[in-house]
């Protein structure tokens, strides 16, 4: 087993706590719409758009405060909502619109680690600029000290939205090291499950802008890089056997739509 008891019992209660709250203040828009009412009652439809309402905000009342929980124990430190630094080169600016015009002509394909070497020599060069980049949905430190900055997105981006991702990570790196230019640091992007399973990710509409092998973790790629190998299943665990214990409390809070 990948998680501690203890890593168990505060994954479970981040669940029950952020559902519990989510019932609590839950107040679905008025909707008229007669016909999907008719077939499949209000209960039903009321639960869907439940289910609706609470991916919207997954991420942070859920995967956040999970991650941290199973961060804890093979991490030195975990933290959310993090800044990933304040200011930035100009040289750095330059550096990272050139690796960005490169991928979005084709000219070049992303390689991470040369990027980030790329960076690091110009992190200070020039004139430093005050910046307030994307805040970091969760920022890990190892107990080698390597820094790993993850922006978790939904099953399904965008596909559009890859430019401003890769950007995203690029000047995390670029804020990172001119904090500290001898930082080992990690940016990557993180799909909390694969929506495709038992069919691999697909990857092919990331390809070309992000290094898969090392600016992209999927489903139990990211679980178990938090919590080690095994967090994934023991996780998914965790989920049922919530769902289990609040069944009673869900049924009758969906209930009362039908009244």
């Amino acid at each position: 087993m990948a998680l501690t008891e203890i890593q168990i019992k505060q994954t479970k209660n981040v669940i029950l706590d952020s559902l519990s709250k989510r019932f609590q203040t839950y107040n679905p828009e008025p909707a008229y719409m007669p016909f999907h009412t008719r077939l499949l009652g209000k209960d039903r439809l009321a639960l869907y758009a439940f289910i609706h309402s609470l991916n919207t905000n997954f991420g942070t009342t859920i995967f956040e405060p999970v991650a941290l929980a199973l961060a804890s124990t093979s991490f030195a430190s975990a933290s959310s909502q993090a800044i990933a630094g304040t200011e930035i080169s100009e040289a750095a600016q330059r550096i990272i619109q050139q690796i960005m015009d490169g991928l979005i002509t084709a000219v070049t394909s992303p390689n991470k680690l040369e990027e980030i070497e790329k960076i690091r020599k110009v992190c200070r060069e020039g004139k430093m600029i005050k910046v307030k980049p994307t805040k970091v949905d969760v920022k890990l430190i190892s107990k080698d000290n390597q820094i790993f900055l993850f922006d978790i997105k939904t099953a399904k981006p965008n596909a559009g939205g890859f430019k401003e991702f890769k950007r995203t990570l690029l000047e995390w790196v670029a804020t990172s090291l001119a904090a500290d230019p001898n930082a080992k640091v990690n940016t990557l992007i993180a799909i909390p499950y694969n929506p495709y399973e038992p069919e691999p990710y697909k990857r092919w509409t990331m390809r070309g802008m992000l290094d898969l092998e090392n600016e992209l973790k999927v489903g139990k790629e990211f679980w178990d890089l938090l919590g080690g190998e095994g967090a994934y299943e023991n996780l998914l665990d965790c989920f049922e056997q919530v769902g289990i214990e609040m069944r009673s409390e869900i049924d009758d809070y969906f209930s009362k739509f039908n009244k």
